[in-house]
């Protein structure tokens, strides 16, 4: 990987083409955002879609099935995971937009702002009168396990209308996370017949789409050119091993499929003579070939918090592939950032600039 004044350098992939006119469920609508006028979104690479939520954040001594332990540290931060990583791509200088909606609440005020000041376009966050924002209470301990309480707010009043198809076609990709109830589910699963065939669908079920399965989320699927899913997930979804259940995701019609590790795990891969036994944080898998991000010893550090840390792995793997780059080098792009957002209460506050990333990416990785 090559850094030329604090940017990395690297080929357009070329995504883009002229866009096609679709029959749609859903409106052709501009100009209903949080300022009331049009917007000129011509130029943004990367929609974020899913739910904004306010996190409520608990560190504790350890999570309990039963019993009573001492909280040692809270925060409140702004939320959601599609949003997360739309969120720290932005601070790294991509151009972005979210799509979402918010109650009419400090919290939502909140959320908004967030955005804005990494410059984010929030014209298609919408404001749901007398409704309250999104929360998740969270739970982490120091052992990186985790346990979240959705309430999901103003987000369960996501309506079609609230979905402006040009906008959101106009990107090179949508980056789709999850929405709790039903009827939004619905709606994404609609959402997939609307998509221009020149924006490329990231998605990030997280446990409550993972557990519906691979035949309810089939169309969205089958539209995903990446999937990012942690080793939890993929069983829920698939029912089977990280390999066996990327090579499923691959029948369903994803193009590449990223599972996240943890701090790292043992590995089988390859086949006869290429069988080889790796410790991965993630493993990446597509039609021709498979990946394992090897963890670098360089810098072992105490977590913080691992809430988030799949979202912060997501933003720097996109920034990667927004680049040109190959998806190893997009892998320890994902690494270096969850890393930086690790080392904080709350995802988006560890997320590093770019000229923070470079060279901490130097650091760890340019000599292997």
């Amino acid at each position: 990987m090559t850094f030329i004044n604090g940017s990395f350098r690297g080929a357009n992939t070329g995504w883009k083409a002229p866009l096609k006119k679709l029959s749609s469920p859903f409106p052709l609508v501009r100009g209903r955002g949080i300022k009331g006028d049009r917007v000129q979104v011509s130029n943004i690479e990367i929609t974020g879609l899913g739910a904004l939520n306010i996190d409520r954040l608990y560190q504790v001594e350890r999570i309990l099935d039963d019993g009573e332990t001492v909280v040692t540290e809270t925060k409140s931060s702004p939320g959601g995971s599609a949003a997360n990583t739309i969120y720290g791509l932005a601070k790294l200088g991509v151009s972005t937009g979210f799509t979402g909606v918010v109650g009419d609440d400090a919290e939502g005020k909140i959320l908004i702002q967030d955005f804005q000041k990494v410059g984010v376009d929030t014209s298609q966050i919408r404001v749901k009168p007398g409704a309250k924002t999104g929360s998740v209470l969270c739970l982490s301990d120091k052992l990186g396990r985790r346990s979240l309480y959705v309430t999901p707010g103003a987000n369960n009043l996501l309506t079609r209308d609230d979905l402006d198809l040009t906008y959101i076609n106009q990107a090179r990709m949508l980056h789709l996370s999850s929405l709790a109830d039903d009827r939004q589910f619905k709606i994404l699963l609609e959402l997939m017949d609307g998509l221009d065939s020149s924006t490329r669908l990231s998605f990030a079920p997280g446990a409550l789409y993972a557990r519906k399965g691979l035949k309810a989320l089939a169309p969205i699927l089958s539209r995903t050119h990446i999937l990012f899913i942690n080793r939890n997930e993929i069983k829920q979804l698939t029912g089977e091993n990280i390999v066996n259940g990327a090579q499923s995701c691959l029948k369903q019609g994803c193009s590449i499929i990223v599972v996240t590790l943890g701090r790292g795990i043992s590995l089988e891969l390859g086949k006869g003579t290429g069988h080889r036994t790796v410790t991965a944080i993630c493993y990446i898998r597509d039609a021709e070939t498979e990946h394992a991000i090897q963890p670098s010893n360089r810098d072992i550090v105490s977590p913080a918090d691992t809430t988030g840390a799949g979202d912060a792995f997501a933003t720097g793997f996109l920034y990667g592939l927004l680049k040109g780059k190959g998806l190893e080098e997009c892998g320890r792009l994902g690494d270096v950032v969850a890393r930086f957002s690790i080392t904080k209460l709350g995802t988006r506050q560890g997320f590093p600039t770019l000229n923070q990333l470079a060279p901490r990416y130097r650091e760890l990785y340019a000599k292997e």
